[in-house]
């Protein structure tokens, strides 16, 4: 009988390490506890740190005695005194009380909701620092994840304001709509939003005034809206709080006499306990067409779009610029912004999606073209084998996730000469790039798109050759 290994009593650090179980260290830790227990309950003395560098996620760093705080507000060189507010073993969170010395890149935000509005966290910074805080962050990401990145990162970049497509917004108890708070899950009710198209702004306080309305017996708790990039078309979504009892169409109708580009509305309800919102009601189209690259795409309600209608034909350039051969496949491919594209330069194309929202757009996108829609999960696809033939080129727009192992495994079996990662998540792009520069693929050009001005969000096009 085979016997089974004792269980150690010492626990294992993650640097390998063993940590002791003697009764001085566990009276060591309990103290460390208490401490981080007491600077959550009480006030914190004020400390003067000085800014390091930008990190992911929008704060920056600062150290206090060789320990980690981040420090949302701030600016590389900036002297700050700082409170904090969550002590960990590892690190602290700190808010900035004042700003000692400022830094030159320094600017005036342009929104009044700033700072307690979750939404943004770089408008206090120009525009020029914002994009170089991004090529830093993505480099060492990279670096630290292990992964080699040349040494020019290519930027794509447009204007920084009134850029959105598409927002989503809540609605507090009073009907008010707004984003979510910084540091909590309250609601900043919103006059005004800097990155987002006007029509949507306008289109959301309209809806959150009509829904105030005594005479309006449904309550939202939240409401989506998607317009074109030219603002003549608009899609709207609303999350129905409660019984959700009323009239549907009634709303609907108000909703169009006050948003003359409203073209159609969703209702759903929001005690879905499925992986889908349930559908109470519909009006309206329910879907737009969207010009973007000199295409038109039909993109239909909660379908995958790309966010910066000033960058989106810029990005589709990069994503699929001087590729042609006999086969491309597109993966993760939403209503076909790539795939569109590819069909007049491949003998065929095949685009995998398996979104129901973005499914039959596909499909129609591609109609009459050289591409086919499948719908299938990516990883499905391939552990199928995908087609008959090896493709010459690769895209790949996953989501935040990343492709994970075993994707990254079958691609690199499948072998294509030329692979296209487009990635809205710089630690899963680094984890998923040595996976596949392991499997034989080197890179050939990274560009950073900055899809999410104010954001700390990035979008990155890599290109990678056999």
């Amino acid at each position: 009988m085979k016997k089974q290994p004792r269980k150690s009593l010492a626990k294992r650090k993650p640097g390998g390490g063993r940590e002791s179980s003697s009764p001085s260290h566990l009276f060591r830790k309990g103290r460390e506890k208490d401490r981080a227990r007491d600077i959550e309950r009480s006030p914190a003395a004020a400390q003067l740190v000085r800014i390091e560098k930008p990190i992911y996620g929008g704060a920056f760093l600062a150290r206090v005695e060789g320990k980690a705080v981040f420090v949302p507000l701030a600016l590389p060189g900036e002297q700050v005194r700082t409170r904090i507010v969550d002590a960990k073993r590892g690190y602290a969170t700190a808010e900035t009380e004042e700003i000692v010395a400022p830094s030159e890149q320094r600017v005036a935000p342009l929104c009044p909701h700033f700072g307690a509005c979750g939404g943004c966290d770089y408008q206090h910074a120009n525009y020029p620092a914002q994009l170089a805080f991004k090529q830093t962050i993505l480099r060492e990401t990279l670096e630290r994840g292990g992964v080699h990145p040349p040494e020019d990162i290519a930027v794509l970049a447009a204007e920084p304001w009134a850029y959105r497509n598409r927002i989503r917004l809540a609605l507090d108890a009073r009907g008010n709509a707004g984003y979510r708070g910084r540091r909590s899950h309250a609601v900043v009710s919103i006059a005004q939003c800097p990155i987002a198209a006007p029509l949507l702004v306008r289109a959301a306080l309209a809806a959150s005034e009509i829904l105030r309305e005594p005479t309006t017996n449904l309550r939202a708790s939240e409401i989506s809206l998607f317009c074109d990039s030219t603002e003549s078309a608009l899609l709207a979504s609303l999350t129905l709080a409660g019984s959700a009892k009323g009239s549907c169409d009634g709303l609907a109708q108000t909703l169009a006499a006050r948003i003359p580009e409203l073209q159609g509305v969703e209702f759903v309800a929001e005690d879905t306990t499925g992986p889908e919102p349930r559908l109470l009601a519909r009006w309206g189209a329910q879907s737009l067409m969207y010009r973007a690259a000199g295409i038109d795409y039909r993109v239909d309600q909660g379908a995958f779009f790309q966010v910066n209608r000033w960058l989106v034909d810029a990005l589709a350039e990069r994503a699929t610029a001087h590729a042609k051969g006999t086969l491309a496949w597109d993966l993760f491919a939403g209503v076909g912004l790539f795939a569109r594209r590819l069909t007049g330069r491949f003998t065929r194309v095949i685009a995998v999606e398996s979104a129901p929202a973005s499914i039959a757009a596909l499909a129609h996108n591609l109609r009459g073209t050289s591409g086919s829609a499948v719908k299938a999960a990516t990883l499905d696809f391939l552990r199928r084998g995908g087609t008959d033939e090896q493709p010459d080129l690769i895209i790949v727009d996953p989501p935040r996730t990343g492709l994970g192992p075993e994707t990254t495994a079958l691609l690199g079996e499948v072998s294509a000469p030329e692979l296209v990662y487009v990635s809205c998540d710089p630690a899963t792009l680094a984890r998923d790039l040595r996976a596949l520069v392991s499997a034989g693929y080197g890179i050939d050009q990274i560009t950073l798109a900055d899809l999410f001005p104010q954001t700390f969000h990035l979008e990155t096009v890599v290109r990678l050759r056999r």
